[in-house]
């Protein structure tokens, strides 16, 4: 197998691409509906029902394919399926068109990210897991920042539907050379037996720690990826900036304080999960509930950089979970049944978080649009942050059954 480093690198620019080819239309938000004549309900399908249906429900099957094949083939193949159903989203003339082409961009990342989880655990021992995750979920604020900072350039120099071409393309380009550099680690391909889906959910549904983790994570996730989606656009109504701007202020706030946050979960993670397990689920649930009055502070705020200032801690601290928790779900099955766990949280947490996250504060601000008028965005994303809150306690809760659950 190639170096560790090497394919750590490459799956971390891979998800970069899942998260930019992710997140881009929540820059373009604005242009986008003005073109297509969209109101915040359906933008908000499209940030999230659109993307997550297939998305959340095929992840299974495909990972399924790769614990029993080849997780780099998988992952190959997936990365040039959404990226090709990226560039098509440029083509698009209304909102049929583009729900259909944001189907298909789930439809390819449903098999990038589980066999990815996977491939990490088979890669790297367990005392090093948290930080090596921690490190490929850099992903999430690099791709999203990325996705936000072209998206919102190419949008003001030429328009948003070369944005979509630009990026579509890149990612047809990189998928053969990932195949090529990227190899399964021998033990995958033997231990690839034919496991049915149900035995791994059965192995789960009886540990109430994967439960929590999954529920905790996912109302995390529908306020992270509903206030995430929804921002760009709160900065250009209610702060005043207009498309490039927007676009600096977000890739500023993931650069810091999701780089940030993500690094200092990974290590966190190792280090106080050496101790007691608990740690894994106890960490996040500190850090959501402490970061919700800032960020709600933030929104509330009349200012730009009051805004910036406010957020860029929480920022920080509602990322530090992706390292601690996805080691968690690891060690909830054998070895052999990790993308096929993965998965299944995965499933949990992306159908509930990313396919209701921007349709719940689309449809809350449209909702408070009599009384609030233009500012209704503003206390509809307050309204969502409460749901850090949820999610703190459900991984209080989790930290208690981690012990029991753990498969070494």
């Amino acid at each position: 197998m190639k170096n560790p480093r090497i394919t750590l690198a490459m799956l971390l620019l891979v998800y970069s691409f899942n998260f930019l080819d992710r997140q881009i239309l929540s820059i373009l938000a604005q242009p986008v509906q003005r073109d297509l004549g969209l109101d915040d309900g359906q933008m908000g399908m499209l940030g999230g029902l659109a993307f997550a249906a297939l998305y959340s429900t095929l992840a299974i099957p495909l990972a399924l394919i790769a614990d029993r094949t080849s997780r780099t083939w998988v992952i190959t193949i997936s990365l040039a399926v959404w990226s090709g159903f990226t560039a098509l989203c440029g083509a698009a003339q209304n909102f049929t068109q583009m729900f259909l082409f944001r189907l298909g961009v789930g439809v390819g990342e449903a098999g990038g990210v589980a066999p990815s989880y996977a491939l990490i655990a088979d890669t790297f021992p367990p005392e090093r897991r948290a930080r090596a995750l921690a490190i490929y979920s850099l992903g999430i604020p690099l791709g999203a920042a990325g996705g936000v900072l072209l998206g919102g350039y190419i949008a003001q120099a030429v328009e948003w539907r070369t944005a979509f071409y630009t990026v579509g393309i890149a990612g047809l380009v990189i998928a053969p050379f990932f195949r090529w550099i990227v190899q399964d680690p021998p033990r995958v391909a033997a231990s690839a037996d034919r496991i049915p889906v149900g035995r791994v959910f059965g192995i789960l549904a009886a540990k109430p720690g994967f439960w929590l983790l999954a529920f905790g994570a996912a109302a995390g996730s529908t306020c992270g990826y509903g206030v995430g989606f929804w921002l760009p656009s709160l900065m250009m109504r209610s702060f005043g900036l207009d498309l490039v701007q927007s676009a600096q202020f977000i890739g500023a706030l993931l650069l810091s304080g999701g780089v940030a946050g993500i690094l200092l979960g990974g290590a966190l993670g190792d280090r106080l999960g050496a101790r007691n397990r608990r740690w894994y689920a106890l960490l996040p649930a500190l850090c959501y509930i402490l970061g919700t009055p800032f960020f709600i502070a933030g929104v509330l705020s009349s200012s730009w950089i009051a805004a910036f200032a406010l957020f860029v801690i929480p920022q920080a601290l509602v990322y530090v979970w992706l390292g601690p928790v996805l080691t968690a779900v690891q060690h909830l099955v054998p070895a052999h049944m990790r993308a096929t766990a993965s998965a299944c949280f995965l499933l949990i947490n992306n159908l509930i978080g990313l396919g209701l996250g921007s349709w719940f504060v689309g449809q809350l601000s449209k909702a408070l649009t009599p009384t609030y008028g233009n500012e209704s965005l503003r206390y509809a994303i307050a309204a969502a942050l409460c749901l850090y809150l949820v999610a703190g306690a459900l991984m209080a809760l989790a930290s208690r059954r981690l012990g029991r659950d753990w498969v070494a």
